[in-house]
């Protein structure tokens, strides 16, 4: 959620925001709403004073009838007066939810994805002396990719993966918990962009692939309309993306300042709806409704925050230029970086069979939007407590890191190399 003050100190300026990235929220309502509630509030705790006094002069002995017939007034208007109170501030809730948060600065304005900003491309495109084909016209043939299989016993947009494609999506899980553990690359990282930040190494993790109403509401990642399956039997939704369950593990909880940056690199299935997909989108594994990632989260005080985000695209781009990927950055615009979003950036891979670049990587920056609703502080040296500012952003979705290789690594005789980083965790694989 939004900070209550700064929409009283900057109301024109959030409805503004707000509207830039495509939310209408009556921000003069909730404003309203917020007096209501604080006066209500105040009048409360009024009357308990008054109950508290009158129990006082009452203490160690019996109530005189005035004082009883004073009591049950003052219990009567206490009660009539919270009820008021939970009404407002149930509508109050409701609309400061529907505030989003404010994108940063440098965050173009737009109105659709087709006004992100290309920021650079980097990489030479592979030139091939044949047609390239799509990743599953080169799985198939091989046995890699079975979704006529899974159509039986799963439905549309599932597939088994097997044999040597299993093998290099568990060569990258590898390469990439390798290279995040490894602090010498980590702060390589962080002094050629200039930030100001510890070298601490990522953690792996396997988080839970569900979760509850309560904290994935409060993480504003929950879209049940489109997205996310709900276990109907339970109070738990399948996991939509692999950072859902890691920006809630701290619910509610404070962290000791010296213990930040907390920087995890987690490893999990999603699983989306993916509703209103169509084309060639749903050819071979590229949009599915189950799919694999490796996905980094941190949580750092609010001075680190932003420059956590640049060390996340720093480390994306550190992993695809490994890979040996030709790929490009896009700053995404106010319309298209996510209510909880103050920042976005893609990176989108090459993709020879497409002849097109396609999104493989996100980094969304939430400074304190996050933190303040699942309630995730910091306890400073000092005593003071803080929201932590929050950042997660795709290492790999391994799917489409896999389309990716295959296509820029395609042979005329329909084999693949390997990238050379890659190759020391290929073990058992049947082609180069």
């Amino acid at each position: 959620m939004l900070d209550i003050q700064f929409i009283r100190d900057n109301p024109e300026l959030v409805a503004e925001k707000s509207r830039q990235k495509g939310y209408e929220v009556d921000i003069r309502q909730l404003l309203g709403f917020d007096v209501e509630r604080r006066t209500l509030l105040q009048q409360a705790e009024e009357l308990r004073r008054q109950r508290n006094e009158l129990g006082g002069q009452a203490k160690g002995q019996k109530p005189s009838d005035e004082q009883v017939k004073a009591g049950r007034e003052l219990k009567d208007k206490l009660a009539g007066l919270e009820h008021q109170l939970a009404a407002i501030d149930k509508e109050f809730q409701l609309l400061l939810k529907k505030v989003p948060n404010m994108p940063l600065d440098d965050v173009p304005v737009g109105a659709t994805e087709e006004q992100n900003v290309v920021i650079k491309e980097v990489g030479d495109k592979p030139k091939f002396d044949f047609e390239p084909k799509l990743h599953h016209q080169l799985a198939e043939p091989k046995g890699w990719i079975d979704k006529e299989r899974a159509a039986k016993i799963a439905g549309s947009r599932f597939a088994y993966i097997k044999g040597d494609l299993v093998r290099l999506q568990f060569a990258i899980i590898q390469y990439v918990m390798q290279t995040l553990g490894d602090e010498q690359i980590i702060k390589q990282l962080i002094e050629q962009n200039n930030l100001n930040l510890s070298p601490k190494p990522f953690t792996p993790i396997l988080p839970p692939l569900v979760l509850r109403t309560e904290p994935y509401i409060a993480s504003d990642r929950l879209n049940a309309e489109e997205m996310t399956y709900k276990l109907e039997q339970d109070d738990l939704w399948l996991n939509a993306s692999a950072e859902h369950t890691l920006c809630t593990m701290y619910w509610n909880e404070i962290l000791p300042e010296d213990q930040l940056p907390i920087r995890y690199i987690g490893y999990g299935t999603s699983f989306r709806r993916e509703a209103g997909t169509y084309g060639k989108d749903t050819d071979g594994i590229f949009r599915m409704h189950q799919f694999d990632k490796l996905e980094m989260e941190v949580f750092s005080t609010p001075e680190t925050g932003l420059d956590e985000h640049l060390l996340q695209v720093a480390i994306q781009e550190y992993l695809v230029q490994q890979l040996g990927l030709p790929y490009r950055i896009l700053q995404k615009c106010t319309a298209d970086i996510g209510k909880p979003n103050a920042r976005g950036i893609d990176l989108d891979c090459w993709l020879p069979g497409q002849g097109q670049y396609r999104e493989t990587h996100t980094a969304d920056y939430m400074t304190d939007y996050q933190a303040r609703d699942l309630k995730i502080r910091v306890k400073r040296g000092d005593g003071a407590i803080d929201l932590v500012h929050t950042n997660d952003a795709t290492a790999f979705a391994l799917g489409r890191t896999l389309i990716a290789i295959m296509e820029n690594y395609q042979t005329a005789d329909g084999n693949l190399n390997i990238p050379e980083v890659l190759k020391p965790f290929m073990t058992g694989a049947a082609n180069n």
